[in-house]
């Protein structure tokens, strides 16, 4: 049986991860041995990352909500419960849109929402 070299497939399986490593710091972007950990890292991080953004926003919604809502003499969760009960199915990112830009709108769903309650 012959013999199988691996040297194409390493060499191009260090290029595929010193390409990713480019702008990292010192020899992490020059020699793969420390290259490789570093990728494998921030690969992870962005993973992460990507989960953090949904809550950080989920977060940010709800603040800019309850803000308008205490403005309206209401706190967000008698908000939410009495949209809810009204039948309103409008998400956060929504509201939190219209109390920045339509407060007359947000007003009035708050209105709704009181009058469910």
């Amino acid at each position: 049986m012959a013999r199988v070299k691996k040297g194409m497939n390493a060499k191009r399986k260090h290029k595929k991860i010193l390409k990713l490593a480019k702008g990292f710091y010192g020899s992490k972007h020059k020699i793969f041995s420390a290259a490789n950990p570093a990728v494998m890292r921030s690969l992870r991080s962005a993973q992460m990352g990507r989960k953090l953004k949904k809550r950080e926003y989920r977060r940010l919604w709800i603040a800019r909500i309850n803000a308008a809502a205490r403005a309206n003499d209401i706190s967000y969760s008698r908000l939410m419960n009495g949209l809810k009960k009204a039948g309103i199915e409008v998400n956060r990112k929504m509201l939190s849109e219209m109390a920045i830009h339509d407060p007359a709108g947000f007003t009035k769903m708050v209105e709704a929402a009181k009058a469910a309650l």
